[in-house]
């Protein structure tokens, strides 16, 4: 998405508004708007950013996240899974929801993961096309989701035994 056109409507609309207080003002106007030209861009991408959380709460389980390619954003759309489409009858009764879908928004968790890990979290987001972060709460949610017997598919399923049974 270019932001230029936005940045310079709001240069053109504080150039006119100066007008009104002559020469001196219309030229003081369009330093300021240069000067805030990098200010003016952040507060755009800060508005694109909330508004794809808020988009992102309503989507759920799907998201929508902003990322910056060079000086422009872009959107990255991941729709629900296939069999969980969004407003599907008994979608929020099997827990589809993340856990930052909910009413209380987000919350920051420091995670610590072995070296030779992160490379392959790393990797599995990408190959999803999505963020780390977005994986790595989707793996969660999974993990902390019951399955048909009612019992998690957390981390106590997925331990492998070896051995010899008689």
């Amino acid at each position: 998405m270019d932001l230029a056109p936005y940045v310079d409507q709001l240069r053109r609309e504080l150039t006119i508004a100066a007008e009104a207080g002559g020469e001196d003002a219309r030229a003081l106007a369009e330093r300021l708007a240069l000067t805030l030209e990098p200010a003016t861009r952040l507060a755009l991408l800060e508005a694109l950013s909330a508004a794809a959380d808020e988009i992102t709460r309503d989507l759920a389980p799907g998201s929508v996240e902003v990322r910056l390619r060079g000086p422009d954003p872009g959107f990255v759309v991941t729709p629900p899974p296939i069999g969980q489409p969004f407003g599907e009858p008994g979608h929020a009764e099997r827990g589809a929801r993340p856990p930052d879908a909910d009413e209380g928004g987000t919350s920051r968790i420091s995670l610590r993961v072995p070296e030779q890990l992160k490379p392959r979290i790393e990797e599995a987001a990408g190959r999803d096309g999505l963020s780390v972060n977005t994986w790595l709460v989707r793996a969660v949610s999974a993990a902390l989701e019951p399955d048909v017997g009612g019992r998690r598919a957390g981390p106590r399923t997925l331990r492998s035994h070896s051995g010899w049974v008689r």
